[in-house]
């Protein structure tokens, strides 16, 4: 592998070499193409610039660029287009990853159908890669649930000095993240920032690792973590709490578009997903997810949700149906009240990892 990596490195920078002598002996020279003043139109789909390359699933689109500051390094993208397999809800579908003896096989059940039928969810938050995580896995496991809500911090990686303990959170949630859904919420553990390995950027291993559902964002930032899907009988929105959400960001402005898409017909179960708690009677993180609360609470008891889950506090918490959008600064009403509009808070942060129990 060194070898050839090697010859690789030799042959880009061989590349480079005739380019600088193209643009060199092409000095003081300018092209008498002119392009002309008339609109055009785009080329037609059946274009032979656009084939498909021949046989079956064949790397498309291929790409190189330039993998480092220096030039000492190439990266070398394709797209493989794959079949979606079934499309119809409610089946077995089986697919394969690997090469030769490496050949790994798995399945899972396609979604049911939007609508009001039953469907079981689990609640993690917060479960990490201790004996105890692998504890509460297997308690979900041997409950048949159909789909995991999971609410922030994944694998602590950033408990540990090199950050190193994604592959094997990944591999430990495998048994059951290949073969049902796992919904995505970010948590703090996952902004998993090392200035001293230079790693600047928040977010970056869960997002090259977890992509989740919606990933158009400005370049310079990181992605967006908010979305929904609608599985079954609920509509689950998805909020990260250390995402931008004041007045008129983009996710201030999605969530507002977001709840007026909510049909109740198809989907009578409205399901937040945050990281940390808008209420929560613990010590540990307290009112850090209150200004979330102060932004968004009035639109989700205008749209009358009815759960929003929360990790981050490493205990079970569950509250009635509860809100506090009375206060103004006159009245001082700054107590929350049972509503039936409300949704009910849980916190499900509990779930093993090394940091272990709030008290």
């Amino acid at each position: 592998m060194l070898g050839v990596g090697r010859a690789r490195r030799r042959l880009g920078l061989g590349l480079v070499f005739a380019a600088v002598l193209l643009v060199a002996a092409d000095a003081g020279m300018t092209s008498s193409y002119r392009r002309k003043l008339e609109a055009t139109v785009e080329m037609p789909l059946d274009a032979d610039v656009f084939r498909v390359p021949p046989g079956y699933n064949a790397p498309q689109q291929v790409y190189i660029t330039v993998g480092d500051q220096e030039g000492t390094s190439m990266i070398v993208s394709w797209v493989t287009a794959d079949e979606l397999g079934s499309r119809i809800y409610s089946t077995k579908d089986y697919y394969a990853m690997g090469f030769g003896h490496t050949v790994r096989s798995f399945c899972f059940t396609t979604l049911p159908m939007p609508g009001p039928v039953p469907f079981k969810f689990g609640l993690i938050g917060d479960l990490g890669q201790t004996f105890d995580s692998n504890t509460t896995l297997s308690h979900y496991e041997s409950n048949g649930g159909d789909a995991v809500l999971y609410v922030g911090d994944l694998s602590y990686a950033d408990n540990h000095p090199l950050h190193d303990r994604w592959d094997t959170w990944a591999r430990f949630v495998e048994r059951s993240a290949a073969h049902q859904r796992w919904v995505w919420t970010a948590g703090n553990h996952e902004l998993d920032l090392a200035p001293e390995l230079g790693e600047h950027a928040p977010f970056k291993r869960f997002a090259h690792r977890y992509p989740t559902l919606r990933r158009a964002s400005p370049p310079a930032a990181a992605p967006p973590f908010w979305y929904s899907v609608r599985i079954a009988s609920s509509h689950v929105v998805v909020l990260p709490s250390y995402s931008a959400y004041g007045m008129y960001t983009p996710q201030w402005a999605w969530l507002r578009a977001e709840l007026a898409r909510v049909d109740r017909a198809a989907t009578p179960w409205l399901i937040v997903l945050v990281h940390s708690p808008w209420y929560s009677s613990n010590e540990y993180h307290y009112m850090e997810g209150e200004t979330m609360r102060v932004q968004f609470e009035r639109w989700l008891v205008a749209a009358k949700a009815d759960l929003v889950v929360a990790g981050d506090v490493h205990a079970y918490e569950r509250s009635h149906r509860v809100s506090n959008v009375a206060y103004d600064i006159i009245n001082g009403r700054c107590m929350p009240v049972r509503s039936r509009d409300a949704p009910v808070y849980v916190t499900v942060g509990g779930g093993g990892n090394i940091e272990g129990i709030a008290h």
